[in-house]
């Protein structure tokens, strides 16, 4: 069976980890395009949803609107400055980070299996967000046209598919070029920002008093449950703060928090002051407060700058799930699938097919489906706010044990964040009927399918130990009559080292020859996203030309075997055979899982891509050997 499996090495943090090549200036150019795109279009929602969202509606009086500002600042504070750039971004897997990442750092799973299991449905959430966010993003960034005309109102969402259409249509050729300017783009976006918040700033300056966090208390004092039910709304400010923990790999803690509190915080809380500072002279304008703050000859080329960063936006959820899908596989949770990667520089750009369309097809249906950001917004505060209460708890564990926090230090601070998560969340959960259950359909369906190729692979590996033989036995046996000895060197892929692989018995009982170097290589991911190359491979020589080799990889890099074997182990690749075992899973009533995961599981095993071209193997000089496998 060859599978990679997963291993977990006792590991200590990393304090930043990786190290980011260029200076930290340009990195941060770089975080600004990538990382702050969905937290920066959010001004182009956030503040009419808190006074009109689903299932209330703010009256856009002097109180109110200083009220939901200081909610604003200090929900951008708390939970961003403070929460992830302050605390959850020092809780690095080797510079990496993310829900996945953070999961993967948990010690002991098997008797934490409970955290596991929560990280992984918080992964699974990010699903149903990297699917709202492009159809929210570019919805609301198209509907500006509403503001300059009335002419393009039954066009706003055809105009908004084809957008969707072409953005997933160039997901193949890689982010590489086009993220050359996503940095200065979102440079004049965020400018753009400012600008227009400090116009309307100084018009009304008084509108600087929602600093004062007293506004914010004295606003769920003035409007009870419907002021709790605001907080639904004012979430969609800090969508996005997941991304800044997950992209940290890419550019590390310090630059992402030099262009946060150089540029991107900034610009968001001018512009969104700048949006109360109109509603208090023009509270009428509430029906589209960001497009009304640019004069109106404006307005178009403001609609075609919000479209151009929305979808940069896009792009990073995009690229984002097409990074944790290649984690989820290389940790053992979704079946094998084809992977393009789009440079030979950067390790984390990757392009999955099946990804790309299934997420598109899904952005489409909702814009079809819901045909407003308004309508979308309902659906969108709640897989955010449930990933960054996950996010919390299993930080606290992490701060405890991998960090070396006291329990009292790791319970009051994680306490207190836990607080501000689940007022988020529970605020989002009127909001299910309206299309809140959208993101957690989707993350039970995939939270499902992650729990049954996991569980499944389990099974089949436990059946396939029945009566298995050591390797070491079978090269005992080589001393007595020992089969032909043929030139050049047989590589066998197997996941369990040590153990005889099925191919290498039936090549043997079949073709009644050996060859004269026998590797068995198992695969293995390692629970850190690099290994060092000096730790890439191990070998074990066990006499009469036969080796085991563990191949070490971590789980955001890509697992070549032939040129790992090439350049670790010197191997010649026009004297080299590879064999891999290719299993044909039977349905039985074997105990195991109930019926129809197993079917399921049946069904994701015949259309995984073959080891053989998951690991690279040279097609001409490849060879299967199936053999069923009861489940």
């Amino acid at each position: 069976m060859a599978e990679a499996t997963t291993n977990h090495p006792k590991r200590g943090h990393g304090s930043g980890g990786t190290t980011h090549g260029g200076k930290p200036a340009i990195l941060a150019l770089g975080a600004l395009g990538v990382v702050f795109g969905d937290i920066g279009t959010s001004p182009l929602y956030a503040m009419r949803e808190s006074f009109e969202g689903a299932g209330h509606q703010l009256a856009t009086s002097e109180a109110n609107i200083l009220g939901v500002l200081s909610l604003v600042l200090w929900s951008l504070v708390v939970v961003i400055a403070v929460k992830y750039l302050a605390f959850v971004m020092h809780a690095d897997n080797e510079g990496e980070g993310g829900i996945l990442a953070l999961t993967a750092l948990i010690p002991a799973p098997g008797s934490r299996k409970w955290l596991v299991l929560v990280g992984l449905f918080g992964t699974a959430l990010l699903y149903g967000d990297g699917m709202i966010t492009p159809a929210i993003s570019v919805l609301s960034a198209v509907e500006g046209t509403e503001v300059a005309t009335s002419r393009f109102d039954s066009y706003i969402v055809p105009i908004a598919i084809v957008i969707l259409i072409g953005l997933f249509s160039v997901q193949k050729r890689g982010t590489t070029s086009i993220g050359r300017v996503f940095g200065p783009l979102m440079i004049v976006w965020f400018t753009t920002l400012s600008v227009l918040g400090i116009t309307q700033i100084l018009k009304e300056p008084s509108v600087l008093r929602a600093v004062a966090p007293w506004y914010a208390v004295q606003f769920f004092f003035d409007n009870g449950w419907t002021g709790f039910l605001v907080l639904g709304s004012v979430v969609l400010v800090v969508t996005g703060g997941e991304a800044l923990y997950a992209d940290m790999g890419h550019f590390g803690r310090r630059p992402i928090a030099m262009a946060w509190f150089g540029i991107a915080m900034p610009g968001l809380l001018l512009n969104y002051f700048g949006q109360g500072a109109l509603l208090l002279g023009e509270p009428e304008a509430i029906d589209n407060p960001f497009y009304r703050l640019a004069p109106e000859w404006a307005t178009i080329p403001l609609v075609v700058l919000a479209t151009a960063a929305t979808v940069i936006a896009s792009q990073a959820l995009i690229s984002g799930a097409f990074s944790l899908t290649v984690q989820a596989m290389q940790l053992g949770y979704t079946p094998r699938m084809k992977v393009e990667h789009t440079s030979d520089s950067e390790i984390g750009q990757t392009y999955l097919p099946a990804v790309n369309w299934s997420l598109m097809v899904a952005c489409i249906a909702l814009v079809v489906g819901f045909r407003s950001s308004s309508g979308l917004a309902a659906a969108y505060g709640l897989a955010v706010t449930m990933t960054m209460a996950i996010t919390t708890v299993l930080f606290y564990v992490v701060a405890q044990e991998v960090l070396g926090w006291s329990r009292r230090r790791a319970a009051v601070l994680c306490g207190l964040f836990l607080f501000v998560d689940s007022a988020f969340l529970f605020a989002n959960l009127p909001k299910i009927p309206h299309g809140g259950w959208f993101p957690l359909v989707v993350a039970g369906v995939v939270f499902v399918m992650l729990t049954t190729w996991h569980t499944g692979r389990a099974i089949i590996h436990q059946r396939l130990r029945h009566g298995e033989t050591s390797l070491a036995t079978f090269v005992g046996s080589l001393q007595g009559e020992p089969p032909p000895r043929v030139d050049g060197t047989a590589v066998y892929l197997f996941s369990r080292s040590g153990a005889l692989p099925p191919a290498l018995t039936a090549n043997v009982r079949s073709n009644h020859v050996l060859h004269e170097h026998v590797l068995v290589v198992s695969v293995i991911t390692d629970r850190v996203p690099r290994v060092h190359p000096v730790r890439r491979v191990v070998r074990n020589d066990l006499g009469a030309g036969v080796s085991t080799v563990e191949l070490h990889f971590g789980f955001t890099e890509r697992p070549v075997v032939p040129i790992a074997l090439e350049t670790l182990l010197g191997l010649s690749p026009h004297d080299t055979t590879y064999f891999v075992g290719h299993e044909s899973v039977v349905v039985t009533d074997a105990p195991g899982m109930v019926a129809w995961r197993e079917h399921l599981y049946a069904i994701l095993y015949r259309n995984a891509t073959s080891a053989a071209h998951y690991f690279d193997l040279p097609p001409n000089r490849t060879f299967e050997i199936g053999m069923q496998v009861e489940l």
